[in-house]
């Protein structure tokens, strides 16, 4: 983990048509955290506590151990190689086979839509805790629709994304999850806390206690996912071979600690039962530190900007993506058609909206189903997959030499990552529901459908 390449000139990407090195190591980092804080541990606690009990911060340190390894691989790679691309870019580099290289970016893709469409569910089930609104499944699922149009209609109208943006929506969203942690600490110090739950584990009757760490680590690890794309950033990040180890490390132990802090005092604040069956977690836990204390109150709205920054960010990469892989003839061409006027990719951002909301209404139509976690965990599912063939590819490209310095993640991690993510994502091993698999597979068949119908009708571009 070392860099171990001896020093040389500078690569290429700082010609006049590469991107503008804006980033420094603090803008970096703000970045990597904000990516990280979201949807996950906003709407999934409570139902990674119904998984364990209140032992509920072991499956995100977990998680934070499966993607600190993973992250190893994407700092090699992205030190080795620092272009504004991903997972897609380094499988191909690696293989140089096609259809691996598009399943990749698909299911890269894929997960963006699935994390969107929880995001909207948590949205919705805020917006109706904070207003007191009483209509039921019906109700969030008819919110959680109306909000995927609106995300889409901000999309179509073009989005100026930019990293002062990003510092002040990592603020609010990190504010959500300290404020959680401040007030539990009150109540806590109040003697009215019970921490005999927080190493008590309860299971359900057909899992042994190994399984239901597997189980509720899947559920977690939609809570560390968003690291992997700051890789895009490489481009316009100021000396990213020194700079990216640093902030990856320090942005991940960041909200690494905070998962665990907020898991523990939610369980040790709200009973477990009543913590897992709630779809806005940690409102309840507010709620109950502080019953009377007016900023309480506001805990629903901070969770609605968070996962509503997390919707919007998940679905312009997935457009993206998919306007991406139209242009270059991967994908049907009229994917990659934009609007006359606001210059955004239309089509793809209407199709993938279209998914979006269809996912939405498909797992909300059964009124006991976990929106969330299943969608949350259909994200995790894909992107351990991807995690999978990265770390795989940093060991093949370890035959491809630079003269350069960079970071190293050794022989030994890459190998770890593959397994431990490979445990994660196999049905025996990791505990998941059907459901996850069934989503997945549907979208990569869609995905693989479209591929072929390209490939039978069109040439791909370069």
């Amino acid at each position: 983990m070392t860099q171990t390449t001896p020093p040389g000139p500078a690569r290429t990407g700082d010609g006049p048509h590469s991107l503008k090195r804006v980033m420094g190591p603090g803008l970096l980092l703000l970045f990597i955290i904000g990516d990280i804080l979201g949807t996950g541990v906003y709407a999934l606690m409570g139902e990674v506590a119904g998984e364990v009990g209140g032992a509920a911060w072991l499956p995100f340190v977990v998680a934070f151990a499966v993607a600190l390894i993973t992250a190893c691989s994407y700092l090699e790679l992205v030190t080795k190689y620092p272009e504004a691309a991903g997972a897609a870019l380094y499988v191909d580099k690696a293989f140089g086979r096609h259809a691996l290289t598009f399943l990749v970016a698909f299911a890269v893709m894929c997960s963006g839509i699935t994390s969107a469409s929880a995001a909207a569910r948590a949205f919705a089930a805020n917006l109706v805790e904070g207003f007191g609104l009483d209509g039921g499944n019906l109700l969030v699922l008819l919110i959680a629709a109306g909000f995927m149009l609106l995300v889409m209609a901000v999309n179509l109208r073009g989005v100026g994304e930019s990293v002062k943006a990003n510092v002040v929506l990592t603020l609010i969203e990190l504010s959500g999850l300290l404020l959680v942690i401040v007030l539990s600490m009150f109540f806590i110090l109040g003697g009215q806390a019970d921490f005999s739950r927080v190493v008590a584990f309860e299971t359900a009757a057909d899992k042994n206690v190994f399984l239901a760490i597997s189980t509720a680590t899947s559920l977690a690890f939609f809570a560390m996912v968003g690291f992997e794309d700051s890789v895009n950033m490489a481009e316009e990040t100021k000396d990213p071979v020194r700079t990216f180890p640093r902030m990856m490390f320090t942005g991940l132990g960041i909200t690494g600690l905070i998962y665990v802090l907020v898991s523990i005092c939610a369980v040790a604040v709200v009973p477990v039962g009543q913590l897992a069956g709630s779809e806005t977690p940690l409102v309840t836990v507010v709620r109950t530190a502080t019953p009377d204390f007016p900023i309480a109150g506001l805990m629903p709205f901070i969770s609605m900007f968070a996962v509503a920054n997390s919707a919007l960010i998940n679905m312009m990469m997935a457009s993206r993506l998919l306007y991406g892989m139209g242009r270059r003839g991967v994908l049907p061409p009229v994917l990659a058609s934009v609007h006359p006027v606001r210059r955004t990719p239309q089509a793809a951002i209407l199709f993938t909206t279209v998914l979006a909301v269809g996912l939405i209404v498909f797992v909300s139509l059964d009124p006991e189903s976990p929106v969330v976690a299943l969608l949350g965990g259909t994200t995790s599912l894909l992107l351990l997959a991807v995690f999978a063939a990265v770390n795989v590819a940093v060991l093949v490209l370890r035959r491809d030499r630079v003269e350069v310095a960079h970071f190293t993640a050794g022989r030994v991690l890459p190998v770890l990552g593959t397994v431990t993510c490979l445990y994660l994502v196999l049905p025996w091993s990791s505990g998941r529901p059907a459901g996850q698999y069934e989503i997945a597979g549907v979208l990569l068949v869609l995905g693989v459908a479209l591929w072929l119908v390209t490939r039978l009708f069109t040439s791909p571009r370069t």
